[in-house]
């Protein structure tokens, strides 16, 4: 089984915060990881190796010091890593980002795509799926355990009411939730490896045959306006009555904060 991966290296969103003069997050000194949800990704997909031999290659997109997921991927345990890194890609937004990758992607052989549910950098849970609709696959979201058998894909998802058990055929695409998966340590040799001779393999978008108007900050119909930080709330206020006393103080409260 050929399995692609895709993973993406973001700002630990713990340790960001944001500029109150500019409204922009203030990355500097912020370590990069690799996003959790396609971490879980990759061990799902490690997963199905262990069980069924085959090939992992793992696509990143992004400046060249993404290649630190891409060494951290390889000391897990994929096979083959591939960078998408060109200027002409700066600026993309989660449409154009799929865009780029989908085409990449056509130049590799796969029988499933994984990818993360959502990045925490931008949590828009769109990447994915936008690359199984250029792809034209058939898709399946927020998958929390993943089996092959009998020739199928068996697929938990997990939706927020509900869990569902689905069975289909590939290639597909899937989006993996981190809740899913407690992802393997590192293999230390492995990792010395990638770092002696680096096994990344750098593309750029004639690599991939991409449509240059669909890629990049001017191709990208989605604009950010504005970054902000969530306000502090104020301290809250205690106080003790009987419940006859707490509804009358409710609805006071209620009129006095919202006016009606």
């Amino acid at each position: 089984m050929n399995i692609l991966v895709c993973v993406k290296q973001v700002p630990n969103t713990a340790e960001i915060k944001i500029d109150p003069i500019k409204g922009t997050m203030i990355r500097v000194g912020v370590p990069s990881i690799m996003n959790p949800d396609d971490k879980a990704g990759l061990e799902a997909a490690l997963r199905l190796k262990d069980e069924l031999g085959g090939t992992i290659t793992v696509l990143s997109m992004g400046p060249n010091q993404a290649e630190e997921v891409l060494n951290e991927a390889y000391a897990m345990g994929a096979d083959r890593l591939i960078l998408l890194s060109d200027f002409k890609f700066a600026g993309s937004d989660t449409w154009a980002t799929a865009h780029a990758l989908a085409a990449a992607a056509k130049k590799l052989s796969f029988d499933l795509i994984i990818t993360g549910r959502q990045a925490i950098d931008g949590d828009t849970a769109q990447v994915g799926p936008e690359m199984a609709e250029f792809l034209d696959l058939p898709q399946i979201t927020y998958v929390r355990s993943l089996h092959f058998k009998d020739g199928h894909f068996i697929v938990e998802r997990k939706v927020e009411d509900a869990t569902y058990t689905l069975k289909a055929e590939g290639p597909l695409l899937v989006t993996v939730l981190a809740e899913g998966y407690t992802p393997r340590y590192m293999n230390v040799a492995r990792l010395f490896a990638a770092y002696r001779q680096s096994k990344v393999e750098l593309w750029t978008a004639a690599n991939t045959d991409v449509d240059p108007l669909t890629i990049g900050l001017k191709s990208s119909p989605t604009k950010v306006y504005e970054s902000f930080g969530k306000p502090i709330k104020p301290a809250g206020h205690v106080y003790e009555v009987d419940e006859k006393e707490a509804a009358k103080l409710i609805v006071d409260k209620l009129k006095e904060n919202y006016l009606f």
